[in-house]
């Protein structure tokens, strides 16, 4: 793998890959579950802001749904005050780059300078063990480019494998949903959400260094090219966290 972090080149705009989940339903609850908006419009306007180029695909291509509670007009008001992913919403030309999505078939990290997994509930279900996902995950890291995931997305690192057959995260700190936020989740809506638990799945790997923050606070850890962010409210943190490795 390349120790160059930098690996943008200097006659093009910086671009950044943003996977997004396809929409799914939960075994657990039975909800139709999506991506987060926040964790896909904080970081989108981040790169943005930046003067960087950012392509949506999500795994299999097509319409993409949101999380009921991470939509700003949703009428449980837990989101109304996300006035960029509002915007974005409202948007014809940006709500566009959701309505059609490529997928991830062909993707080449060469045409890249990182790439950044938003979460959301479906990730649980449609990134954790899809082996698509984890081939560009692995084959951006291990071609030197920044790779950056968020909240339930992280779940991915989990079960990742480089081509050594080592675990990506083997030796690295890295961090992702904590479990005092699920039970807080949990208890907020009266019944288990996920089917497993990203924290205490972590803490039951060897050599590897997982840490949370305090709950819901923004909090992202870069170790090398790898940026992980804790929850919903890190997105723009780990954005920030990769511009810093790649630069303006």
């Amino acid at each position: 793998m390349s120790g160059n972090l930098n690996v943008t080149r200097p006659d093009r705009k910086k671009k950044v890959l943003l996977v997004v989940a396809n929409p799914a339903t939960s075994t657990q609850t039975g909800w139709p579950i999506g991506f987060w908006w926040a964790e896909v419009t904080h970081p989108y306007w981040a790169f943005v802001e930046a003067g960087y180029e950012v392509e949506i695909r999500s795994p299999d291509g097509g319409a993409l749904v949101a999380d009921g509670f991470s939509d700003p007009e949703d009428p449980s008001q837990y989101s109304a005050d996300d006035l960029l992913s509002l915007g974005f919403k409202r948007s014809a030309r940006h709500a566009a780059l959701l309505a059609d999505t490529a997928s991830l078939e062909g993707v080449d990290p060469a045409g890249y300078d990182a790439v950044f997994l938003a979460g959301g509930q479906s990730p649980m279900y449609t990134f954790a063990e899809n082996p698509r996902v984890h081939d560009v995950v692995v084959r951006f890291f291990e071609a030197g480019r920044v790779t950056a995931l968020v909240c339930h997305a992280t779940s991915v690192l989990l079960r990742a494998r480089l081509s050594s057959g080592e675990l990506l995260v083997k030796g690295r700190t890295w961090t992702g949903f904590a479990d005092a936020e699920e039970a807080y989740a949990d208890a907020f809506v009266g019944q288990r959400i996920q089917p497993f638990w990203i924290e205490t799945e972590a803490r039951r790997l060897e050599g590897t260094n997982f840490v949370v923050d305090q709950m819901f606070r923004p909090f992202a850890v870069r170790d090398g090219n790898l940026v992980t962010g804790q929850q919903q409210f890190s997105g723009a943190e780990a954005a920030r966290l990769v511009i810093e490795a790649l630069g303006r």
